[in-house]
C-alpha cells in the first residue's frame, strides 16, 4: 500500500498484508485518490462478505500436547469479531485471503454444519470424547444471530448425548441455555466466557464486534444459573496491556459465577504480529515499544514462539511473573477448586442405550 489510506471504521485490522502463498499482491496509490471522498468514504467501509463453504467434514482433530482438546467443530471460517491479536488469522491464508482485514470481512459458513455433525457422530468409527466448539473461530460471532448454525448443531449433540466444552466472547452463548443446560445435566456441557479487559474503550479497540464486558459477564451468571459449569478464560494476556487487570478479570467472574479459569500469552504467529505492531501504533503508541519490549522479553527475543510447551505461556522471568499472578488471583478468588466436569461418558446414539453399538466400534 503506498502512503496511508483511511482506518476501516468497526474493524480490528487496518491493513490488508499479502498473503504468504501469493506472488501478487494489489495496492493502492492513496495519493492518487486523496481527492475522491467517495472513493475515500467506501474504503473505510469494509462490508462482510459471508461465503458458502463445502468442506465435506466438520470435525478437525489435532494432537496437539498443549492444547486441551483433540477435536473440535467450527460452523465459520473467519471471525467477524475482529480481534486483532487473533491466532488463527494465518490460516485465511490458506483460502486465498489475507490474514488481515480479509479474516473479519470475508467469513466461509458451513450452511451443513449439523447434517456433518449428524453424520460423524451416527458413524461407528466415532470415538466419544469432549468436542470443543470452537477451536479456532467464535462459534457465537454475529452472522450466528441469524444463521443459526452453532444452535443446530448443538440440537444434533443434546440428541446424542455429546459432550461440548465452548470458548466464546458473545454473550449470545445464553440463547441456547435450554440445550446446553440439558446437555450439563448429564455431565456434557460447559462454557468458557473469555474476558480479555474490563475496559470497555480498551475492547473496542481490540476486539471491537465482541459483546462488552458486562455482557460477558452478565453471560457467566446466566449460565451459571442454569447450571452449566461456566469458567473465564483470560485470553491472551498481552504484558503491558492487560496484564494488570488479571486479578480484576477473575475476581468479576467468580463474582457472576464462574468456578473455573484459565489463560493463555498473546501469540503473534506469521502476519498476525505485522497487524498487531500496525495496531498499537495506531491506538496505542505510546504504549508499543513497552508491550513489543515484554512480549519478545518471553519469547526469546521474538515476538512468537511456536514450540510446544511455550507457545500457550511464553517463557522467562516475564512469563513466569504473569503465571504467579495468575495462579494466586485464582486461589483468591475460590477458581479451579475441582476438576473440569465435562465428560464424554453420557454419550448415546438415539435408540440405544449408552453401550450399545459399540461391540463393533
Amino acid at each position: 500500500m503506498t502512503g496511508e489510506g483511511p482506518r476501516p471504521r468497526g474493524r480490528g485490522a487496518g491493513i490488508n498484508p499479502m498473503n504468504r502463498f501469493e506472488t501478487k499482491h494489489h495496492e493502492v496509490d492513496w495519493g492518487l485518490v486523496e481527492d475522491d471522498a467517495e472513493f475515500l468514504e467506501s474504503a473505510a467501509r469494509v462490508p462482510t462478505e459471508w461465503i458458502a463453504d463445502h468442506s465435506r467434514t466438520i470435525i478437525a482433530e489435532n494432537d496437539s500436547p498443549d492444547i486441551g482438546f483433540d477435536a473440535s467443530i467450527n460452523p465459520y471460517r473467519g471471525c467477524e469479531h475482529g480481534c486483532i491479536y487473533c491466532y488463527a488469522r494465518p490460516t485465511h491464508e490458506y483460502l486465498g485471503y489475507s490474514a488481515g482485514l480479509d479474516f473479519e470481512t470475508k467469513i466461509l459458513v458451513k450452511y451443513d454444519a449439523p447434517e456433518l455433525v449428524r453424520s460423524a457422530l451416527s458413524s461407528l468409527r466415532w470415538r466419544p470424547r469432549v468436542l470443543a466448539m470452537s477451536g479456532v473461530t467464535d462459534p457465537y460471532q454475529p452472522i450466528e444471530r441469524k444463521l443459526e448454525l452453532t444452535r443446530r448443531c448443538l440440537e444434533v449433540l443434546a440428541e446424542y448425548r455429546q459432550a461440548v466444552s465452548i470458548i466464546t466472547k458473545n454473550r449470545l452463548v445464553v440463547r441456547d441455555l435450554d440445550l446446553l443446560s440439558r446437555l450439563a445435566a448429564v455431565g456434557a456441557a460447559g462454557v468458557f466466557v473469555s474476558i480479555t479487559s474490563l475496559d470497555d474503550e480498551l475492547i473496542g479497540k481490540l476486539e471491537p464486534r465482541t459483546s462488552r464486558p458486562l455482557g460477558r459477564l452478565a453471560a457467566v451468571r446466566a449460565l451459571s444459573e442454569a447450571g452449566v459449569p461456566v469458567g473465564v478464560m483470560v485470553a491472551p494476556v498481552i504484558p503491558g496491556l492487560n496484564d494488570a487487570e488479571i486479578p480484576a478479570i477473575l475476581n468479576a467472574a467468580a463474582q457472576a459465577g464462574a468456578r473455573f479459569a484459565g489463560y493463555t500469552f498473546v501469540r503473534l504467529p506469521l502476519g498476525v504480529a505485522e497487524l498487531f505492531t500496525d495496531w498499537l501504533e495506531t491506538h496505542y503508541p505510546g504504549r508499543k515499544a513497552k508491550v513489543l519490549d515484554r512480549i519478545r522479553a518471553a519469547r526469546g527475543g521474538r515476538l512468537n514462539d511456536s514450540r510446544f510447551g511455550a507457545r500457550m505461556r511464553g517463557e522467562g522471568a516475564a512469563a513466569e511473573a504473569i503465571a504467579r499472578l495468575f495462579r494466586s488471583a485464582a486461589r483468591r478468588a475460590g477458581l479451579n477448586q475441582t476438576p473440569w466436569p465435562v465428560s464424554p461418558a453420557a454419550f448415546r446414539r438415539p435408540g440405544q442405550g449408552p453401550t450399545q453399538g459399540r461391540l463393533f466400534e
